[in-house]
């Protein structure tokens, strides 16, 4: 009898390896439990309560608030050692042009961030500080050298104190929301700017400088932060540390067997789903998955996760995309283009999926009981005798997902009227025990009788008869010969089978014609060269 554990609080407890096949979990405070490897096959999980047990966050915050104090702390030395290249003492000596020389990079740094990514950001300072630093070297000026190794701390600086800034933002925002993203932006900035004014005391100029830089680099930091936690791709390493650090300590459900489990309505953040099995896992209607995580499963991409969450992918495009073991049940897809994409044993129960587009879909062991499919295109899609296709709600269906050249043909089934109750599962049936040999330059019978008693033999053995249903021909010398077999047989394997035969009789057809007409070819060509002799007596005698 499945395990009860409903409305229990079960923080913290390790459910680790154990077989809570069914079990019931609703409404229960999972928060920091284990369910690593553990099986849990149609278990309930709707309105639990997942993620990390008080005292994890409040270390986490903690440590946010640490990372933007250092983040203020850098940010402030970047803005003391450009400071320098503004000193009034420094531009006697050297100009103010290294001072511009900064300002670019600095300008460059603060731009490329935004339009770019941090990532590419850091990449294009690094080569560019590297160069000036080489030419500086080059010059054996060793005044020179001074003030570029101080333009290129300063800007060094700034990378490293966007760097934790944001992560200090991220962590902390992914942890207790927008006010601890305000109160870590506080402690970055105050102590930037503490730090600035304190150690520049001996010049107001250098003041002046260095603030508004701390000030800068500690706001992008922020904008940095805040965008990688809403999921911008441009800032997904920052997003990717960050979860990492907020998901330590909160469940775990990694390796676990969830195929069936039913999550709706529960909360998800800080939990971890990492290589779990999410098989018709549902997920519907749950809170803050985008921060729980869940490298190597389909959940990894936020287009599906979104899908998933909401049910609704009405007008939207999933082309090529990995919808395995997807629970859709219900779901509002009409219109929807899975064109190429994998939906192999996931399930479409009560889903509308009118007018949606399924030419060249896997959908091997899917399950579309009760579903609704009028004006779905099947162009090419691949099923098997495990694809369920019973009580569909279907009025026809098209074949084709563009007409025939020089028609609006899309090959409609029923080619008129509507499907009768029953009839559109009577199609696809028939699909899947019947496969078409296709002969796009007519038919060599010879080889195809060879071919296909060959064939027959090899899977009677087997336990499969093959028996062949009907000849069709399409004109311009396409043939298709539609071959009965059980639901269950492998058509891959007897298309390929056949394929590969009849090629060989072709070839064996072939090299025969070619040995007989070498043969007659060399038998004239003897005889051309063999005299003939007539014998004048008998020549004589017959006049």
């Amino acid at each position: 009898m499945p395990q009860d554990f409903s409305g229990q609080n079960l923080r913290g407890r390790n459910f680790k390896g154990q077989d809570l096949t069914g079990a019931n979990f609703s409404h229960a405070d999972i928060r920091g439990a284990n369910f690593t490897n553990a099986i849990l096959t149609g278990a309930n999980f709707s309105y639990a309560k997942a993620g990390l047990q008080r005292g994890w966050a409040i270390a986490l915050v903690i440590f946010s608030l640490f990372l933007s104090a250092s983040s203020g702390l850098v940010a402030s030395v970047s803005g003391l050692w450009f400071a320098f290249l503004f000193m009034p003492a420094t531009i006697s000596l050297y100009t103010i042009v290294p001072g511009l020389m900064v300002i670019i990079l600095l300008g460059t740094f603060f731009i490329v961030p935004i339009r770019q990514g941090l990532t590419v950001a850091a990449a294009v300072l690094i080569a560019a500080l590297a160069m000036t630093l080489t030419a500086a070297a080059a010059t054996s000026l060793a005044v020179t050298l001074v003030v570029a190794a101080a333009g290129a701390a300063s800007v060094a600086a700034a990378v490293a104190a966007l760097g934790v800034g944001a992560l200090a933002t991220a962590v902390s925002g992914a942890v207790a929301g927008t006010r601890a993203i305000i109160a870590a932006g506080l402690v970055a900035l105050t102590v930037a700017i503490s730090v600035a004014i304190t150690t520049s005391n001996t010049t107001a100029v250098a003041a002046t400088v260095a603030v508004p830089l701390a000030v800068l680099v500690v706001g992008l930091s922020a904008y940095i932060g805040w965008f990688a936690l809403v999921g911008n791709n441009k800032f997904a390493l920052i997003r990717q540390i960050s979860l990492f650090f907020a998901n330590t300590g909160g469940t775990s459900f990694r390796k676990s067997d969830l195929t069936d489990a039913n999550f709706t309505h529960s909360t998800l953040k800080y939990t971890e789903f990492i290589r779990a099995n999410l098989t018709r896992t549902n997920f519907s209607a749950s809170y803050n998955l985008n921060l729980a995580r869940m490298d190597g499963t389909i959940l990894a991409y936020p287009q599906i996760r979104d899908l998933l969450v909401t049910r609704n992918g009405r007008n939207k495009s999933y082309i090529g995309a990995n919808l395995k073991g997807a629970n859709l049940i219900g779901a509002d897809l009409r219109y929807v283009n899975f064109k190429e994409a994998d939906i192999s044993e996931a399930t479409f129960e009560g889903a509308n999926l009118e007018w949606a587009n399924l030419t060249l879909t896997q959908a091997i062991g899917t399950d579309f009981t009760g579903a609704q499919m009028t004006g779905t295109c099947l162009e090419a899609w691949h099923i098997q005798s495990n694809t369920k296709l019973n009580d569909i709600d279907c009025r026809f269906i098209y074949l084709l997902e563009d007409p025939k050249l020089g028609t609006d043909d899309r090959e409609r089934r029923p080619s008129s009227g509507e499907f009768k109750p029953g009839e559109f599962t009577k199609l696809f049936y028939e699909v899947l025990t019947t496969v078409d040999l296709i002969f796009n330059k007519g038919v060599d019978w010879k080889a195809f009788v060879l071919a296909f008693q060959k064939v027959k033999v090899q899977f009677t053995n087997d336990g499969i008869e093959l028996s062949i249903q009907s000849i069709e021909n399409r004109g311009d010398g396409v043939v298709v010969i539609r071959v009965n077999l059980p639901a269950d047989a492998n058509k891959e394997k007897i298309h390929s089978e056949f394929t590969q035969r009849y090629i060989l009789a072709l070839e064996a057809a072939e090299e025969k014609y070619k040995s007989e007409v070498d043969y007659l070819r060399e038998l004239t060509e003897k005889l051309a060269r063999t005299p003939i002799v007539i014998n004048p007596n008998q020549e004589a005698k017959q006049e």
